[in-house]
């Protein structure tokens, strides 16, 4: 047994058709077939149902294909887990992070990670949550910033802060008077919303009970692409939505006028690392923790005790 073969098998298991794992990994179809093969001989059992097309594996090979896969990624980090243990963080990291979070927190971050790790080298991706934990359990992705909890088997929540919801209000709406609103005060047929696949889309939907509010308008049925896009139609348009608390960071002086907080308990959402529960390396997983909430405004507490979690 070797690791190529454990390589072999995912690759058949991913592409379910020998021919096309063999092409992405650089091999005769007989010569991945033959590893394969000597593969379920030495272990006494069959991986892959040949019978059936695509391919796909027999109930034991699915555990064996989950167990190889830990065992790649174990072998895939040894020799920068062995620089840890030295007290030096180094290697390849890909971390994916959605794009509701990105531009607000990674310009607080990502110079403080090139000073204080600068051996390590950084793949950053904006992706949906969806994709992030698909891109998390194949392996392409070590890391994930999301909003939390996901209730998903086989990751790990690591939460760093809850941040809070604010009302972003335009000047003619009869909720600019309010100093503090409460959701159910907000008019849905006057809110901007995010496209789907966000999640903060889902989360301003459960604040303001929007399946059970909304009327069919025009407002309700666009859908944007980014926060900024959201506030920028407000402040040409009309209108209100839902910003989360470090998007105000990039707020002008005369656009902070219109932000309104929501009455107790006021409505956060919590933000977590996320990692497959078999990460092996803690060392590295750990300092970054501690960087992203060192990095954190004062105002953005990571012990605060949570409210209302969408």
């Amino acid at each position: 047994m070797n690791l190529q073969q454990l390589e072999y098998i995912i690759a058949v298991d991913q592409y379910r058709h020998f021919a096309r794992a063999a092409e992405h990994s650089f091999v005769t179809q007989p010569t991945l077939s033959m590893m394969i093969q000597k593969l379920e001989d030495e272990l006494g059992l069959k991986i892959f149902d040949r019978t059936k097309h695509p391919i796909t594996p027999t109930p034991e090979g699915e555990e064996i294909i989950r167990r190889a896969k830990v065992i790649l990624a174990e072998a895939s980090h040894l020799r920068d887990y062995s620089q840890e243990l030295k007290g030096e963080i180094t290697g390849d990291l890909h971390i994916g992070i959605i794009p509701t979070l990105a531009p607000y927190l990674l310009p607080l971050v990502l110079k403080n990670f090139s000073e204080k790790f600068p051996r390590l080298k950084l793949y950053v991706r904006e992706m949906v949550t969806d994709d992030i934990i698909a891109a998390l359990k194949s392996g392409k992705l070590e890391m994930g910033l999301l909003a939390t909890p996901l209730h998903e088997q086989g990751l790990q929540e690591h939460v760093l802060f809850y941040e809070a919801f604010y009302a972003y209000v335009s000047q003619s709406e009869k909720l600019s008077n309010k100093k503090y609103l409460l959701p159910k005060q907000i008019n849905p047929d006057h809110l901007w919303l995010l496209q789907e696949g966000h999640c903060l889309r889902s989360q301003i939907f459960n604040l303001c009970e929007l399946k059970q509010q909304s009327s069919d308008t025009e407002m309700l049925h666009y859908e944007a692409g980014s926060i900024e896009t959201l506030i920028n139609l407000v402040d040409r348009y009309d209108g209100i939505t839902i910003i989360p608390h470090l998007a105000m960071l990039n707020l002008k002086p005369n656009q902070k006028k219109k932000v309104r907080e929501f009455s107790n308990p006021k409505p956060v959402r919590e933000i977590s690392l996320v990692t497959k529960d078999t990460f092996p390396r803690h060392v590295l997983l750990q300092r970054i923790q501690e960087e992203i909430i060192r990095s954190l405004p004062d105002d953005v507490n990571p012990k605060a005790k949570k409210i209302i979690a969408l």
